[in-house]
């Protein structure tokens, strides 16, 4: 059986939040949802950078921590459709508010990231040299 070398500490809320809601397309996953966009092949459509496959491991991760639920048709094709449980829609605050920093910084950031982008292609023509 494995075990985990460093036991992780679900002690802290910041943690625990982050076990069930971190993720790099989680946050956009449940805002989706939030929006009425249900199916996996329509949240991909709408999250263009996550491929399908990542979208379908978020929205398993979201399925164990009981954050959506699943419904899947009975007919062929099946068909798959998420939705918010309570827990899922306890997090949307914090998700409007990190829109709303986003949105507030976004100009900010976006000048930070040229810059790093910047150093990133001088450090690798440095290392080439």
């Amino acid at each position: 059986m494995y075990t985990k070398k460093i036991e992780e500490d679900l002690n802290c809320g910041v943690r625990v939040a982050m076990k069930v809601f971190g993720g790099k397309w989680k946050c956009c996953i449940l805002d989706a949802i939030s929006q009425g966009i249900s199916r996996p092949a329509d949240i991909s459509r709408v999250i263009t950078d996550a491929s399908p496959r990542v979208i379908e491991m978020h929205l398993a991760e979201l399925l164990f921590f009981c954050a959506v639920e699943k419904d899947t048709d009975e007919v062929y094709p099946k068909r798959s459709e998420y939705r918010l449980t309570a827990l899922g829609r306890t997090i949307l605050p914090v998700i409007a508010h990190l829109e709303e920093w986003g949105q507030t910084n976004m100009e900010f950031v976006k000048d930070r990231q040229a810059v790093l982008d910047e150093r990133m292609v001088i450090g690798m023509h440095a290392e080439m040299d």
